[in-house]
């Protein structure tokens, strides 16, 4: 397991008391099949647990959030996030770097930084979403880009929430694909109500 955070209490905040207990499995070697019109197929890969909980809501200032997930192919695995502010601009940001060997660096406020590339803009819900981003974290400069532009969630009905999450593809600072994952972005379409 990686402990995100501070052994597992990962800040989500500029209060102290901003924090969710947060674990993630990364590199999770899953086998399995699915089933299409009739016709079976077996799959394997690589897979990524998250667990995060809380009894807290967000700060005030924070309208959502932007996080990725990625399970490098050297066996590494990289999560970063942010949480934003009306404007787009970075109210908290985190995340960690674990090494193939295992060596965890845990980001500090400020170590992170999401740059929007291109967005798309959903014709459901005419909400705008970068998807494709600069990320720099002190792993590496990293390009996160959408496999499929349209991976929005419409759960008005039922959780009331609309959001965006999916599958990205990681390429590093010097143009090489370095991992694949999960992108998820909150808040752009209205405030996240937590």
């Amino acid at each position: 397991m990686l402990l995100q955070g501070d052994h597992g209490l990962s800040r989500k905040g500029p209060q102290p008391g901003e924090t969710s207990y947060y674990y993630s499995d990364p590199q999770l070697a899953v086998t399995g099949s699915i089933a299409v019109r009739g016709k079976r197929f077996d799959v394997t890969g690589r897979a990524w647990l998250d667990h995060e909980w809380s009894d807290e809501i967000l700060d005030p200032a924070a309208v959502g959030w932007d996080w990725i997930g990625m399970n490098l192919d050297d066996g590494s695995a990289l999560t970063a996030f942010r949480l934003r502010r009306p404007d787009g601009s970075t109210l908290w940001d985190g995340g960690s770097f674990r090494a193939r060997g295992g060596s965890t660096y845990v980001f500090s406020p400020g170590e992170v930084i999401f740059s929007p590339r291109r967005r798309w803009a959903s014709p459901l819900t005419q909400a705008n979403y970068p998807v494709d981003w600069l990320v720099r974290t002190p792993a590496d400069f990293y390009t996160v880009s959408a496999v499929i532009d349209n991976q929005e969630l419409d759960s008005r009905a039922s959780t009331g929430a609309v959001y965006w999450e999916g599958l990205a593809r990681l390429v590093d600072s010097n143009g090489r694909q370095a991992g694949t994952g999960y992108l998820e972005m909150t808040g752009y379409a209205q405030r996240l109500r937590i």
